[in-house]
């Protein structure tokens, strides 16, 4: 295949999904993107076979010259026979001008990440996508040094190029090749918004159709994690099932022998979970004297040092306390590898130095609590971490009388995939508040939106965090609840 007839091929392909372009042979005042073709001859020379590439770019640039924004281009390898190109997100040489605000978006870098399933040894991103300092470097590298072609015209756009992939012909075929920058190009007119609602249908279905996106049981990926590490926590937004995902663990009783629970507060010490001394009087009140207090630990400990078989200790809302006291000395016993350890530890009559293997721990903890104890880092590292993210439902997984209202959960979600950082991602209300009675449906979303999401968002505004949708928000509100966010 040449050069030009790829360009020919992703042209045709751009007009499927909404391309009108305008050039300098076809002027098309009403274009929606301006088509830019550098390809050159195989005996070219000198300016004329440097850095060949085609592309689009934004309708509001020149029909020649130096541009500015984000394009979308391909870099082919040669022109008699293309065996490798790269194709990909390209800034201008003037840097921003429109797209400023969309490049800092998250969400426009979480839509391209997607397209790493298409080729995922050989697509690269930056960090950052308002990034046009620093090169991608990593995209250079992965050129064979005998494509030196497409490895100089690379280099010399690294530091523009903040997402791209390498195709290469010799590897896979040629439609899985067409295919792969047909997905690039869709994404890209998904951002321009090209053409009218047949063209936006046929970006969305080819999309749908060919990125694979990550698919994950919770419940059981996190089972495997604490059947592996045994010390687990569950994290997430509130209603995301973190709760009811370790009970759903919990429920299995051939894997438990026996479980044990408690919720942490504030108030929890280290007498309620470790080891105490509580008061108690006599028959007539008269004598005050003193008793062990074992707490759930001690009791799980002392429980799973006397049977072979598995046991559970579920510690939920483990950031309500304050971890230091309640923990105490015994934090020194939750070390994964420490069979070899000699230093001894005494809980009430129990003499350790380490916790039994058969004893499991797995704790919840709700990511939104911002000023609850924080978790340090020291037990961070004894514990496995597992986020827990919103999911889409389908009817048949929710509970008898109950309908799940999936376009305000999808509604939601997109605001926070467009404008949350990776902080605030873990901040997106969970799937059981879209869950609600199936009598009346439409009344009981309006209600739980207005009186339980809505107080939870503006929270989240009064904290300094989601500040970029503060009007996305008040549109969904409004939309959705028939309520103004802010009066």
């Amino acid at each position: 295949m040449t050069s030009e007839q790829l360009f020919q091929l992703i042209l045709e392909k751009g007009k499927e999904f909404g391309l009108d372009p305008r050039s300098k042979s076809e002027p098309n005042p009403k274009g929606n993107a301006v088509l830019r073709k550098n390809l050159y001859s195989s005996n070219a020379t000198g300016a004329e076979a440097k850095d060949p590439y085609f592309g689009f770019i934004s309708p509001r640039e020149p029909l020649s010259g130096a541009y500015s924004d984000f394009s979308f281009v391909v870099f082919p390898d040669n022109e008699q026979d293309v065996r490798m190109c790269v194709a990909g997100l390209v800034v201008g040489s003037q840097g921003f001008v429109e797209d400023y605000e969309l490049a800092g978006t998250p969400g426009l870098r979480r839509n391209f990440l997607t397209l790493r399933s298409l080729n995922p040894e050989a697509t690269f991103y930056k960090t950052s996508f308002d990034d046009i300092n620093t090169s991608l470097g990593s995209l250079q590298k992965e050129i064979p040094s005998d494509r030196r072609i497409l490895r100089d015209t690379v280099k010399a756009y690294s530091t523009v190029i903040p997402a791209a992939t390498i195709i290469d012909f010799d590897k896979i075929s040629e439609q899985d090749a067409l295919d792969i920058i047909y997905t690039w190009l869709a994404m890209y007119g998904q951002m321009r918004e090209w053409g009218i609602s047949k063209n936006s249908k046929a970006r969305q279905k080819w999309l749908d159709g060919h990125i694979k996106e990550e698919t994950v049981d919770y419940r059981e990926k996190a089972h495997e994690l604490l059947m592996t590490h045994r010390f687990l926590v569950l994290q997430g937004a509130p209603g995301v099932g973190k709760t009811f995902t370790a009970a759903e663990i919990a429920s299995d009783e051939k894997e438990w022998e026996k479980t044990f629970f408690i919720q942490f507060s504030a108030e929890t010490t280290y007498s309620d979970f470790v080891y105490g001394i509580t008061p108690n009087m006599n028959e007539n009140a008269s004598e005050l004297t003193f008793c062990p207090k074992k707490g759930v630990l001690y009791e799980a400990i002392a429980y799973a040092s006397n049977t072979k078989e598995k046991v559970l200790l579920i510690i939920d809302e483990i950031n309500r306390a304050n971890l230091a006291n309640v923990l105490g000395p015994v934090f020194y016993l939750f070390e994964k590898d420490a069979k070899d350890r000699k230093l001894e530890l005494n809980i009430g009559d129990m003499t350790l130095t380490h916790l039994p293997e058969n004893l499991y721990v797995l704790a919840t903890m709700n990511t939104a609590d911002r000023s609850l104890a924080v978790v340090d880092f020291a037990l961070r590292r004894r514990f496995t971490w597992f986020t827990l993210r919103p999911q889409l439902l389908q009817n048949k997984e929710v509970p008898s009388g109950k309908v799940f209202q999936d376009k305000e959960f999808n509604d939601m979600a997109e605001i926070f995939r467009t404008y949350a950082s990776d902080e605030e991602l873990n901040l997106q209300p969970g799937q059981s508040y879209f869950i609600v009675d199936k009598t009346d449906p439409e009344s009981a979303i309006k209600q739980r939106l207005q009186y339980e999401v809505m107080p939870l968002v503006k929270e989240y505004l009064n904290e300094g965090y989601m500040l970029r949708a503060r009007d996305a928000f008040g549109y969904y509100f409004l939309q959705h609840a028939g309520v103004l966010m802010y009066q």
